[in-house]
């Protein structure tokens, strides 16, 4: 038998309950979500290295959001989300820089982002801009002995694979959200692990479905009510050599959402 997954949730930076919470779940990993830039300084480099070694919870990734508008839909999030939107590329790219230098400071092997709805036609000229911006962010995160992750969602897996050669930097990975690439009707996941699963650094433990409206993405579920086979999925995953965290999404907040991940802990436990 193989090496055990670890299970985790998703947590934000400069919440002290976030960390807090992971520990009294009796889980051993989160990753930690940021989507203020400003919040990646000093004081919270010392705090969160205090708090994960007090709580003993390992910090598998730092999420890293941007400054700027982003719309989770489909009219909306192709010109908002990542960096595909030239007027607000700089700015992102200075954020996940931040970022990374973030990362290294406390110790976490990589930050993750959604790239945004990266061009299926590699002639789109939106796309070269893409592959130029990421490029600066993955040579400084290899600078600083930093993972860049891609999490899935908005593009196809071929497109995703195109755009990590096209970088060509040795530091990349992605983070699989199965459940997004449902949502975003961009693939099954199952199939998608064919084309990304030796890249895959982290994955979201989170269900859904497909959309079925035109300008709305598909619904997410609590995990085992949607169309994400983790049963299947998982065994895929290790296949590839996987063996780091899977981390529980549930976007939602309240009381529900911790039944969801207390639920989602006894599906995912027999699995890993």
């Amino acid at each position: 038998m193989g090496q055990r997954l670890k299970l985790g949730v998703i947590v934000s930076l400069g919440e002290d309950e976030g960390i807090e919470k992971v520990n009294k779940l009796g889980l051993p990993t989160c990753q930690i979500a940021c989507w203020d830039p400003n919040l990646y300084n000093n004081d919270n480099i010392r705090h969160l290295r205090e708090l994960a070694t007090a709580n003993e919870v390992e910090v598998t990734t730092i999420w890293t959001g941007y400054p700027g508008p982003a719309v989770w839909n489909f009219t909306e999030g192709p010109s908002t989300i990542g960096l595909v939107p030239p007027e607000f590329r700089e700015m992102r790219i200075d954020t996940l820089k931040r970022a990374a230098d973030f990362a290294k400071a406390v110790e976490v092997p990589s930050i993750t982002t959604h790239a945004g709805f990266i061009p299926e036609n590699p002639a789109d000229p939106l796309y070269a801009g893409v592959v130029e911006a990421l490029i600066k962010v993955a040579r400084h995160c290899r600078d600083q002995g930093v993972i860049l992750c891609f999490e899935t969602g908005q593009e196809t897996p071929v497109t995703l694979l195109r755009l990590i050669r096209d970088i060509g930097t040795d530091n990349l990975g992605v983070n699989l959200d199965p459940a997004n690439l449902l949502m975003y009707g961009k693939a099954n996941p199952i199939d998608a692990l064919d084309l990304l699963g030796p890249y895959i650094k982290g994955v979201h433990a989170k269900d859904g479905e497909y959309p079925t409206e035109p300008g709305s993405l598909g619904v997410e579920k609590p995990l085992g009510q949607g169309r994400v086979n983790f049963p299947l999925l998982i065994p895929k995953l290790k296949s590839f050599g996987y063996s780091g965290a899977l981390t529980i999404e549930r976007e939602i907040s309240g009381e529900r959402q911790i039944t969801d991940i207390k639920k989602a802990m006894e599906i995912l436990e027999p699995l890993c």
